[in-house]
Formats: structure tokens, C-alpha cells, sequence
């Protein structure tokens, strides 16, 4: 049984492409609560398109949700928490934010930005020990991101989302995400193998990931220009 009452609950609607709402947003919050505690980034959308067949536009809409929305969010959110001088800051990033994949260039660059965003900003915030910034990189998991990915161009979306059986269950995932945040983790990669194998592959031996990935890569731009959204043997 819950013991929370509606003053425990307030919900705003954001959107995060308005740069220009995000104050305001911060600013109910605080008069609601008093405090933010904790600040979860978890919106972004994917994509699914091959860059020779892909109109800027979607590149710009990418980064200004995946990128922008974000790190405009925290910086609202981050001056509060270094007045209190307390905070985490967590958010969902992706395995992508740590290798490539085709089919995901503008998803791979939003994710990378992120990473290497919120690793200086953790360098900017030495004197603030109590401020955790905590990145979780997810793989495959199941959700309705593919129903919402990015195609070639903005007007156009998915047709198959595939078959997710093979992801890791969202609770699971939801779980892991919660200790890692309970134990300030840095970066927390969330995935089953053989995604988790390729990602240490990336890390510490990457020219074995690029012949892999280039291996993988050419099987899952068949598959995708065949219909086949999502292959089991590839990250997604």
C-alpha cells in the first residue's frame, strides 16, 4: 500500500524542443516541493535510416530532442541542486552512446553527445561531491521506441517495428536502472549478452568491434531494406 497523498504527485506535460518552457517547468516543480532530489532524463526518440537516404532535417530534430532537450533541462535543474549542494542527475543514455551501428547514425551522434556532455560536466562539479551526475546506457529493451524512431525523413514512420521478444523485459531494466542510481554508479551499461559482450569489445579492443560491426552491420541493412526492422544479433 502506498503512502503517498496527491500533494506527493504533481505531472506537467513537457515537451522537451521548447528550450523556452523548461524554467517555468523547473520553477513549478520547486514551488510544489520545495526541492528536486533527482533529475531523470529519459526522453528521446531512435532512428531507423540509412544517412545517404536521410534529410538533414531529421539530424537537427535528433539533436534538439535527444541533445538539446535535454542538457537545457539540466541546467535549470543543476542550479538548484548547486544552491542545495546536493542532487543526482541520471540520465538514459544508451549503449549507442558507446559504439556505432548503421541504420542509427543521428541516434549514435545524439547519444555520444550526451556521453561526452555529462562526463565534463561531472569534471565541473568536483567542489559539489554530493551532486552525482550517473549516465545508464541501456541495450535492447523492450518498449514502443521503434514504433516512434526517426526515419529518412520527419513526415514518415516505421511500418514493421519487429519482433521484441529477445530484448530485455522493461521491468528488468527499470530495476537495474534504480540500483545503479541508489549506488551513484557513473555509468551503468544495462544489457544482455550478446550485446554486452560487444559493448566491452568496443571498449577495450575496438579494432575486433569495427570488424564485427561491419560484419553484423552489412546483415542488418539487408534485413532492414528487406523489411526486417530488428535482428537478434544485433545492438539496438
Amino acid at each position: 500500500i502506498s503512502s503517498l497523498s496527491e500533494k506527493d504527485i504533481l505531472v506537467l506535460r513537457l515537451d522537451l524542443t521548447d528550450r523556452s518552457s523548461h524554467e517555468a517547468a523547473t520553477n513549478s516543480v520547486l514551488k510544489h516541493f520545495g526541492k528536486i532530489d533527482i533529475l531523470v532524463n529519459n526522453g528521446g526518440r531512435s532512428q531507423r535510416s540509412l544517412f545517404v537516404d536521410t534529410n538533414l532535417d531529421v539530424y537537427n530534430a535528433i539533436i534538439e530532442l535527444n541533445y538539446l532537450g535535454t542538457i537545457s533541462l539540466t541546467k535549470y535543474v543543476l542550479n538548484h541542486m548547486i544552491q542545495r549542494k546536493k542532487g543526482k542527475i541520471v540520465t538514459v543514455s544508451s549503449v549507442m552512446g558507446i559504439m556505432g551501428a548503421p541504420l542509427a547514425t543521428g541516434y549514435c551522434a545524439s547519444k555520444h553527445a550526451l556521453q561526452g556532455f555529462f562526463n565534463s560536466l561531472r569534471t565541473e562539479l568536483t567542489d559539489y561531491p554530493e551532486i552525482s551526475v550517473i549516465q545508464i546506457c541501456p541495450g535492447p529493451v523492450q518498449s514502443q521506441i521503434i514504433q516512434n524512431v526517426f526515419t529518412e525523413n520527419l513526415a514518415k514512420s516505421i511500418e514493421n517495428s519487429g519482433d521484441q521478444s529477445h530484448k530485455m523485459p522493461t521491468d528488468r531494466c527499470a530495476r537495474l536502472t534504480l540500483v545503479s542510481v541508489a549506488n551513484d554508479v557513473k555509468e551503468a551499461w544495462i544489457s544482455d549478452h550478446p550485446y554486452l559482450a560487444v559493448c566491452y569489445l568496443w571498449q577495450y579492443a575496438p579494432t575486433w568491434a569495427w570488424w564485427l560491426m561491419n560484419r553484423m552491420g552489412k546483415r542488418r541493412i539487408q534485413n532492414f531494406k528487406s523489411g526486417i526492422v530488428s535482428v537478434q544479433c544485433v545492438p539496438v
